[in-house]
């Protein structure tokens, strides 16, 4: 894979994130205009989502992902992270897993980075470690939004030609 600037890597998850909506039947939708605290709204029939949509990063069996933004003010850069008031989830986009991700804002505020495990830990540890694959998309639209929501279909070469 080309080493992504930063905004490439940010547009590359947004558009797998999207994609991966849209499979699963939803309606996914995006401001007209940039600078807002969500990249995404998801219609899940029963309520509106305010997604933030980041790029994760592996390193050993830990995925990254900064939960954090900065923009240039008049008095300088400025950091913060985010807040139930303005978005209700985080989604990220892992090239490494080629999976995406869906956590709660209220598991991410006041994080500037967030980790979720692909495997365990040397020592066992299970304590306040957050596992991936409870995040995974379908399982966390289902148990922390009550969407219903199946596998998505199949596509790829296995489809090609229908």
């Amino acid at each position: 894979m080309p080493i992504l600037s930063t905004s490439r890597k940010g547009a590359v998850a947004e558009a797998e994130i999207a994609a991966a909506l849209i499979r699963l039947d939803l309606i996914v939708l995006r401001p007209l205009c940039e600078g807002g605290r969500y990249d995404l709204a998801v219609d899940t029939g029963a309520q509106m989502l305010r997604v933030q949509c980041k790029w994760a990063s592996r390193r050993g069996n830990v995925l990254t992902a900064r939960c954090s933004t900065s923009r240039h003010t008049p008095g300088g850069y400025l950091l913060s992270t985010y807040r139930a008031e303005e978005i209700d989830a985080i989604a990220t986009y892992a090239p490494d897993t080629d999976s995406c991700y869906l956590i709660p804002v209220h598991e991410a505020e006041g994080h500037k980075m967030l980790s979720l495990r692909l495997a365990p830990t040397r020592n066992n540890q299970a304590e306040r470690v957050r596992w991936a694959r409870d995040y995974e998309l379908i399982s966390s639209l289902r148990r922390n939004w009550n969407v219903d929501v199946g596998a998505p279909p199949r596509v790829g070469r296995q489809g090609a030609g229908r």
